[in-house]
């Protein structure tokens, strides 16, 4: 599947919100989509995470990685830059360099990825100029940490959600699939809606179209509290507990 097809295909459905990373190796074809889409740069929110190899070789490489990023998006500034995973010893001289790139204009706010609770209290311990904004981590109803979550809401931190749609694993769940039948839903706009119920930035990702088009139906309707609440109970106690809930 070419990226750059599927990026103007998500632009041309009204999709604003792109999650780039250099892990990811393909953010020139998401520049090339960006370019050739029409759509006002200051109408996208465009973010994108520093790797844990780049991290490793010190805030040069960091501060490089950067310029290349606006460099393959073809953007003068990203509004988003995180930290992609908390590499022990990297992370946090990592982010101050790009508290260094915020203050020469490149960044616009930066976030932070996979960190739990103890991550960021490392960070912050450190005093960074610019405290993170987001942390993007696994959210959905079979990995769903309240403990985690709240924490980082209550500390203003706003939490963005990837594979929120488990990768299509459930899309057969007979409790989801119950559950959309009530209102009329798919499975994906169901797991949706509960993101959003929960103050949560919702991340769809699929390469069609269609697909496209189906994630974007999570407004306009509501999840009852009850179906809020079995959804809420899908995570096991060991599932929670390999990710240190708290």
């Amino acid at each position: 599947v070419d990226c750059t097809s599927v990026v103007s295909l998500a632009l041309k459905n009204g999709y604003r919100f792109l999650d780039c990373a250099e892990f990811y190796n393909n953010e020139s074809k998401v520049g090339l989509a960006i370019k050739a889409s029409g759509v006002a740069r200051d109408e996208l929110f465009i973010v994108s995470k520093i790797w844990t190899t780049t991290l490793s070789r010190g805030r040069t490489s960091v501060k490089s990685q950067v310029i290349k990023c606006l460099k393959d998006l073809r953007i003068d500034k990203i509004d988003v830059m995180m930290i992609h995973w908390p590499v022990p010893g990297y992370h946090i001289p990592g982010y101050h360099a790009l508290c260094e790139c915020v203050d020469e204009g490149l960044i616009g706010s930066l976030g932070v990825s996979n960190y739990g609770i103890e991550d960021y209290n490392d960070l912050m311990s450190s005093e960074p100029k610019y405290p993170p904004v987001i942390n993007q981590i696994e959210i959905n109803p079979f990995l769903y940490r309240p403990k985690t979550i709240k924490y980082f809401q209550d500390n203003g931190v706003v939490m963005q959600s990837y594979r929120s749609l488990r990768d299509g694993k459930e899309f057969g769940n007979e409790v989801l699939m119950r559950i959309g039948e009530k209102y009329g839903k798919s499975v994906a706009q169901v797991l949706g809606r509960w993101l959003i119920q929960k103050g949560i930035v919702y991340i769809p990702k699929t390469t069609s179209e269609a697909r496209m088009v189906e994630n974007f139906d999570v407004f306009g309707w509501e999840l009852s509290e009850e179906d809020m609440e079995v959804l809420d109970g899908m995570t096991t106690e060991e599932a929670r507990g390999k990710f240190l809930d708290g």
